[in-house]
């Protein structure tokens, strides 16, 4: 297997440094938090402008809009942001999807139609006693398809730390008492799941969902060491099929991600992705957009398999 040794590197876009929010966030500071990152996602928008970048100052602008509820947001580098659909601290049972490589807040409007195909999803299908949120966290730096990164589980190890502590985050921001959490994870995303997934214990993480995963770093699902189920699924256009599942060291450094989560010997729940590609898990009307909307509402014997 041969790798570019890096993807193209981006020249510096001027940002501002994040909004100072409350620390700890409670229910009380929610409005308070949005409100202070969407201001700071429109002096983003104004520096990058500015400085000549349109495609940015469009992406933070879309972020400054009175709509959106940002959680957190930092325009420096690549870009983070953490936003949410719905009412979180309302809600009983809350998804939190978790991009793979290439999210960054020039490629956010994909990822936010991701999250966004989800809560419609789950507003229509909730029954009447269950209030549902999602929460799309692009918390960690991702890496590159075409780079020597995205088959290292080196970012997914950088992230696990922020992954946990948001988790941890969720359990104070919701009324009257703690929701139900499902970890949707797609592509490298399911590395960052799968290496955070031992510390989420107790945090009311019921499932994690591995959706178009090139392996997660595990030999099995058992060794992922959570209570949560583990599920995964993968379309059957998917070119993630294609990638070696491989693990070996070189040069000091762990290469490739190991087992196929697909496969019988992982031991996941495989369920039904429909004949979609790597980008179309969250497509409306879709077979696995359906079944991660019923694994997010504990609808588990309503999943279909694969």
């Amino acid at each position: 297997m041969v790798l570019p040794l890096s993807a193209a590197a981006r020249p510096r876009i001027p940002a501002p440094p994040p909004a100072a929010l409350a620390t700890p966030l409670t229910p009380a500071a929610l409005a308070a938090a949005y409100v202070a990152n969407r201001e700071d996602a429109a002096e983003a928008a104004r520096m990058a402008a500015a400085d000549g970048d349109v495609s940015r100052a469009a992406a933070d602008r879309a972020l400054a809009s009175p709509s959106r509820r940002l959680l957190r947001f930092d325009a420096r580098g690549d870009g983070q942001v953490t936003e949410v659909f719905g009412d979180l601290t309302r809600a009983t049972r809350i998804a939190v999807l978790v991009p793979g490589s290439d999210t960054t807040l020039d490629t956010y409007a994909r990822f936010h139609t991701a999250a966004e195909s989800l809560y419609r999803r789950l507003t229509h299908e909730a029954p009447g006693d269950t209030r549902t949120a999602v929460i799309a966290w692009l918390g960690y730096r991702t890496p590159a398809t075409i780079s020597t990164t995205v088959l290292t589980p080196g970012r997914a190890g950088e992230a696990a730390p922020h992954l946990r502590e948001f988790i941890r985050e969720l359990r104070t921001l919701t009324a009257p008492g703690p929701a139900a959490v499902a970890l949707l994870c797609h592509s490298y995303g399911t590395v960052v799941c799968a290496r955070t997934a031992p510390a989420l214990t107790g945090l009311g993480v019921t499932d994690i969902a591995l959706v178009g995963s090139p392996g997660t770093g595990a030999d099995s699902a058992a060794d992922l060491h959570t209570s949560a189920r583990i599920w995964a699924a993968r379309g059957a256009d998917d070119w993630i099929a294609e990638v070696p599942h491989l693990r070996a060291g070189l040069f000091g450094t762990t290469v490739g991600l190991g087992a196929d989560p697909v496969s019988a010997s992982f031991g996941a729940r495989v369920f039904a992705a429909g004949p979609g590609g790597h980008s179309d898990y969250f497509t409306p009307g879709s077979a696995s957009l359906a079944n991660l909307a019923r694994i997010v509402l504990g609808e588990t014997t309503e999943v279909t398999r694969a």
